[in-house]
């Protein structure tokens, strides 16, 4: 009976059926949705596009991004028709709704008091999986709380407060900064992308702490890994601003740069889940040789896990505290009265450990017979003979308090 009311119907009569069964779907779908969004409350705002399905929508945050003008965009986009700022707007690019925020209210609901109502989603953790794959930034739920649980202990206060990890990359930080800052004639004062040196240094730190060693970054600018981490996360910030249209982005250098990542961090993988359970009891709880990949480890031996939970945490411990300094650094350079207030803190520092230094007094023991270079003579600038077994008492407190060394201010 089917085939002979299609035998009998011409094509032309079988488009138009489908489009207006096809228009009537979408009607009552939208109705739907309307009935539904204004029981629950309403739309917001109207974000002002030219382009029909808000198109230039997605072109200006594709463009936005690779221009790093995501805070004029943004400004823009809660200026409403009339000029005036309204901080919770809407658009629908491509026929899907989408809400920006810059409340407090409802950004506290999102994070806190509606916490379970929200989350990264499947569209999010699709887009992410190839970089960031299940771990704690792209799921939700159950097991968004079993990485969390996972992580968590590895930042115990003992652990981040290791500051030797740290020094040891700022020395290098600072020694970059002064060769960096220097001119062709030698002297000072050049110009510099401290951003760049910041975001080397937080991988170094970050690669340091997580696998135990570093990728030396700062040292060797031309790193593969860390170019491949920057294109990675370049492509992958405009995949997520694409929206919709996000299959249509190249992904070439994407997928090189995830492979170099991949074969970066296996090694330590590798060498990780080589220990068994216990070798890795014992070396989390020695300090020597300690590291968060063989504290993750020690609680699961799924590589992916691994690998998913590494790759996220290094980027939360390279970007936040790289972005973090670099504007601090461009803030101290365009306010220099309050980079003056930030030296004086600074200085209260450094003048409260000269005058109360925290092992005022100490001594040593002459190992065998040797001298002094000062104390002998007459003026007091010849040398003094210690004899082995010697015992020499020595004062900072009294030394950093001479005034022929400090002149009272």
């Amino acid at each position: 009976m089917i085939e002979d009311i299609i035998n009998r119907v011409s094509p032309k009569s079988l488009i138009i059926a489908v489009i207006v069964i096809f228009s009537l779907v979408k009607i009552t779908t939208w109705l739907s949705n309307e009935r539904k969004i204004r029981a629950l409350g309403g739309h917001a705002k109207k974000v002002n596009t030219k382009f029909p399905f808000d198109l230039d929508l997605i072109a200006r945050a594709i463009k936005a991004t690779m221009n790093h003008k995501n805070l004029q965009t943004w400004n823009r986009w809660f200026t409403t028709s009339t000029g005036k700022k309204s901080y919770t707007m809407e658009a629908k690019p491509v026929g899907r709704r989408v809400i920006f925020t810059a409340d407090p209210e409802n950004i506290k609901a999102i994070l806190a008091t509606q916490f379970t109502d929200y989350g990264k989603g499947e569209p999010f953790h699709r887009e992410w999986s190839d970089f960031l794959g299940d771990s704690i930034f792209t799921t939700d739920l159950d097991q968004w709380h079993a990485s969390r649980q996972l992580i968590r202990p590895q930042f115990v206060k003992d652990r981040v407060s290791d500051l030797d990890v740290f020094e040891t990359h700022v020395q290098v930080l600072i020694k970059q900064i002064i060769e960096g800052g220097k001119r062709y004639d030698g002297t000072r004062g050049g110009e510099i992308d401290v951003s760049d040196l910041f975001f080397r240094y937080t991988l170094d730190a970050a690669t340091h702490f997580l696998l135990g060693s570093s990728v030396g970054s700062l040292e060797l600018p031309e790193q593969e890994f860390a170019e491949a981490f920057g294109e990675v996360q370049r492509v992958q910030n405009i995949i997520a601003r694409a929206g919709p249209l996000n299959p249509l982005v190249p992904r070439s250098s994407f997928h090189k740069g995830i492979k170099v990542i991949n074969e970066f961090v296996t090694p330590y993988i590798d060498q990780a889940l080589s220990l068994s359970p216990e070798e890795l009891a014992t070396k989390t709880k020695s300090e020597e040789g300690y590291t968060f990949l063989h504290a993750l480890a020690s609680f699961t031996r799924d590589r992916k896990v691994l690998r998913d939970q590494l790759v996220a945490v290094l980027l939360a411990g390279r970007d936040t505290t790289a972005s973090t300094l670099s504007w601090t650094f461009y803030e101290l350079a365009r306010h220099p009265e309050v980079m003056k207030k930030l030296r004086a803190e600074i200085n209260v520092m450094n003048e409260t450990l000269r005058l109360y230094p925290v092992v005022p007094f100490n001594v040593r023991l002459a190992l065998k017979d040797t001298t002094l270079p000062h104390g002998g003579g007459p003026d007091g600038l010849s040398p003094v003979g210690i004899l082995k077994d010697t015992p020499i008492g020595y004062s900072t407190l009294i030394m950093q308090r001479r005034p022929d060394l400090t002149p009272p201010m």
